[in-house]
């Protein structure tokens, strides 16, 4: 019986470089606040952006995390695991191609 049982894996090879880490109490309440009519959350918005996303294929991963702490007014903190020091403050509306690429950096 033993023997028909599968070894359960203890990792899994991923791409990521590093990983963005979105503030989901402030997405909340923002309410979206990105995209082209402004309804779409900071982490989907940059999920979509090329070379981040969601699975163990992208190049940066974007993680939705319950609270970071800060709650600024209409904006999002997140974290660049590549620069934990410097946490970013994203006003609603900014422009996430941007965001993308000084991320990418």
């Amino acid at each position: 019986m033993e023997a028909a049982r599968r070894a359960v894996k203890d990792q899994v090879r991923a791409r990521w470089t590093g990983a963005v880490l979105v503030c989901g109490k402030c997405s909340k309440k923002l309410g979206g606040g990105f995209g082209a009519k402004g309804r779409t959350s900071l982490a989907k918005a940059l999920r979509g952006e090329p070379g981040f996303g969601k699975g163990r294929k992208a190049a940066v991963g974007v993680v939705e995390v319950k609270c970071l702490g800060i709650c600024p007014k209409g904006a999002v903190t997140i974290v660049d695991s590549r620069a934990p020091g410097r946490w970013r403050i994203v006003p609603a509306g900014a422009d996430v191609a941007a965001l993308a690429g000084q991320l990418k950096e």
